[in-house]
């Protein structure tokens, strides 16, 4: 998988490090193994999905562009629309703390068994709305794996200066992955990426999966 995302043009030697050591099968249900290893988003169940490799490395790679060292560069980062776990696992190589969202219920609890079972001791899991972050601040990073209508400005609030937030914005089929890093308390630069195509990001929780 590393040759693939060199090809695609993923070049942080950190990012694909990390991605070496997390085996993606392990966060899908045994009938896609085989195809765990292509560039290819698959069902995780509830209507959600595990981004494509190559998303999850360009995502990654965008939170830690500016940041210097390798091993725990960051002391706090949240990933949003968390679902399987496995961006969170990626992101357990960067920071001290990783903080999962997952509004699905049956999602939390899966993915909580499988960091377990893989003893990702950094990573928590939580069942949660991604619009409301109530008790977090001056985080050093967020990523969200699920395309709001619009910017959410509450995340950028909680960020640290200089912090990034990763997301694709927009509706099916016209969504971009932006790059938001804040300048200041209200400021912040945003770069448009690529196109994507996420999952709508949904507020509330969902305590069986609707």
């Amino acid at each position: 998988m590393v040759e693939m995302l060199l090809e695609m043009g993923i070049k942080d030697f950190r990012v694909l490090d990390a991605m070496s050591q997390i085996a993606r099968h392990q966060f899908l249900d045994e009938a896609f193994w085989s195809r765990a290893y292509e560039n290819r988003s698959l069902t995780i169940g509830y209507k959600q999905t595990i981004s494509q490799p190559y998303i999850v490395a360009r995502m990654t790679e965008l939170l830690i562009e500016k940041a210097s060292g390798r091993a725990k560069i960051f002391k706090k980062i949240i990933d949003i629309g968390s679902g399987s776990g496995y961006q969170s696992a990626i992101l357990s190589f960067f920071a001290e703390e990783v903080i999962g969202i997952e509004r699905i219920k049956p999602l939390v609890s899966k993915s909580r068994s499988t960091l377990l079972n893989l003893g990702i001791k950094n990573v928590s899991i939580i069942n949660g709305d991604g619009y409301v972050l109530d008790g977090l601040k001056n985080v050093d990073g967020i990523i969200c794996a699920a395309a709001p209508p619009e910017i959410p400005e509450d995340l950028i609030k909680i960020l640290k200066k200089d912090a990034r937030l990763i997301l694709p914005v927009g509706f099916k089929d016209m969504q971009k992955l932006i790059c938001i890093e804040k300048q200041n308390k209200n400021s912040y630069e945003k770069i448009e990426v690529e196109d994507v195509a996420f999952v709508p990001m949904l507020g509330g929780i969902s305590r069986n999966g609707d």
